[in-house]
């Protein structure tokens, strides 16, 4: 989910007025879609428990009607067979949960749980998926609930953090945890990441932190946000992490921990066009003072071809190294940005000095021209110390436009020197949301959602299951399904070490 965004100002964009200002998709929030949806439809019908697919050596997860997008992963690692992932509902209200206790060769789909509605004639629905395991195996998924009214000219009534839990790998989500509610006129709670210390020798073993960024039009009040878990998601402690005399004017916090238990979290610092980072070495009670990875070129997002109505959002992804290899304790981050070209690359940098300073940036794909990637995601193998990097990229379309995706995976088994070329395609068949047998754009895509803002990916033990939003699959009324628009699956893969 993406707050509104214009001339380096934030607009609050919680009253349907507001949103009506936007006339362009790619200025209003990424759950617009959703919210504008279901404010004008009833919801699809709940699938119950749904099973996966194979599609080759890319499995098809959610094999649902409906377009899902925003994905997440998560391995366990006490048990490294289950798998579990996430994703949003568009045409429905809640969040979706995959488990998978086969490697990832097949899975299992249900629903999680949304609280009670909020006033009368009132709703509510999920967006933003994000996971994590502990050492024991619990299993942590987070999102943030939007409460709307009965009619879109009723707009948002408000947000809130949602956690809910999971002990067996992501079958079911018995308990659930709602904090942090803001109404309108405070600030908006968006995308929200998660993460547990899974350090056997951590001080603050098991413990549970959750970042996300709270929208505020430039007024104090926003800003990136913390919150800290000693019991299990059970309860949460929040705190502001930025600078509280800044305009608030951040996105895309992501959260990670050291392999001592340091907890460190980074963000798309908008007022200065940085990826911008700040560090706790007392499990998340206190901070310093935030520091800068790297300048960047773009600011928000970029209005690529393949996310033209959308626009590719610049979201910081990282990591640390919890291995027992030469490069234990280096931190990773990762984003998009343009290159020297005016095309969008994943660029990294790393630090060995737990983020007091960073390494100047390097692409880590293929070099190739008129090719833009995005939607990356970076995890680093907590077994090997392999640095593992999934992305969209266009590298393969056949339109002359960039319109055409395919999912890429790049590896470093050297600590970041040199990345594993020519880059893996893990896709079997390309995407494309725009040009659909010589039609432009397709008729009836859902231009404002398209793949979402982000993909996820996980790796251990030498293998790593990229995620993500697929289109390959046109499930329509014909195919059972009661819509007949260019519906995104959820699909995955596993893939071996490259070197």
């Amino acid at each position: 989910m993406r707050t509104c965004f214009k001339a380096v100002i934030f607009l609050f964009c919680f009253a349907t007025p507001l949103l009506a200002q936007n006339s362009t998709n790619n200025l209003k929030p990424s759950w617009w879609s959703k919210f504008l949806y279901l404010s004008g439809n009833a919801a699809d019908p709940a699938p119950g428990t749904t099973t996966s697919i194979i599609a080759g050596t890319n499995v098809d997860v959610s094999n649902e009607c409906g377009p899902q997008s925003e994905t997440f992963i998560a391995t366990n690692s006490a048990h490294p067979q289950n798998l579990a992932g996430g994703a949003n509902e568009i045409f429905r209200n809640p969040m979706r949960g995959y488990s998978s206790g086969d490697g990832g060769s097949s899975w299992t789909g249900v629903d999680l749980p949304l609280p009670a509605s909020n006033g009368a004639n009132s709703s509510d629905f999920g967006s933003d998926p994000t996971l994590a395991f502990d050492s024991q195996g619990n299993l942590f998924y987070g999102y943030i609930v939007v409460f709307f009214g009965n009619g879109k000219q009723n707009g948002v009534n408000g947000t809130e953090m949602a956690v809910a839990r999971s002990t067996d790998g992501g079958r079911s989500y018995p308990g659930v945890s709602f904090f942090s509610f803001a109404t309108g006129s405070d600030h908006f709670n968006d995308k929200p990441m998660i993460t547990a210390d899974a350090n056997p020798g951590s001080p603050f073993r098991d413990s549970v932190y959750i970042a996300w960024d709270a929208a505020s039009g430039g007024s104090s009040n926003g800003g990136i946000r913390f919150g800290r878990s000693a019991d299990s998601a059970q309860t949460f402690t929040v705190t502001r992490i930025d600078d509280p005399n800044g305009p608030g004017q951040s996105i895309g916090a992501v959260p990670f921990v050291g392999p001592k238990g340091e907890v460190y979290v980074a963000w798309n610092d908008l007022a200065s066009d940085t990826i911008t980072f700040n560090r706790s070495f007392d499990g998340g009670v206190t901070f310093g003072s935030p520091s800068v990875v790297a300048t960047k070129n773009l600011t928000l997002q970029s209005n690529i071809p393949a996310e033209l109505f959308r626009g590719a959002l610049v979201y910081p992804a990282c990591d640390a190294d919890r291995s027992n290899g030469p490069h234990r304790g280096r931190l990773y981050c990762s984003w998009m940005d343009s290159n020297s070209t005016g095309n969008t690359d994943i660029f990294m940098a790393f630090s060995d000095n737990q983020g007091a300073t960073w390494s100047a940036p390097v692409t880590v794909a293929d070099p190739l021209h008129n090719v833009d990637r995005f939607n990356q995601w970076m995890a680093v193998d907590p077994v090997t110390g392999d640095v593992n990097f999934s992305f969209y990229d266009t590298r393969n379309d056949t339109t002359g436009s960039r319109f055409q995706t395919d999912i890429f995976f790049t590896q470093s088994v050297n600590g970041g020197a040199s990345f594993s070329s020519p880059n893996t395609r893990v896709t079997t068949v390309s995407s494309n949301e725009h040009d659909c047998n010589g039609v432009f754009p397709c008729a009836g895509v859902n231009l404002g959602d398209q793949q979402g803002d982000y993909e996820g990916l996980t790796s251990f033990g030498g293998v790593s299951h990229p995620i993500w939003t697929d289109s390959r699959l046109n499930l329509t009324a014909s195919s059972g399904c009661r819509t007949n628009l260019l519906m995104e699956e959820v699909f995955t893969a596993t893939v071996g070490r490259t070197k």
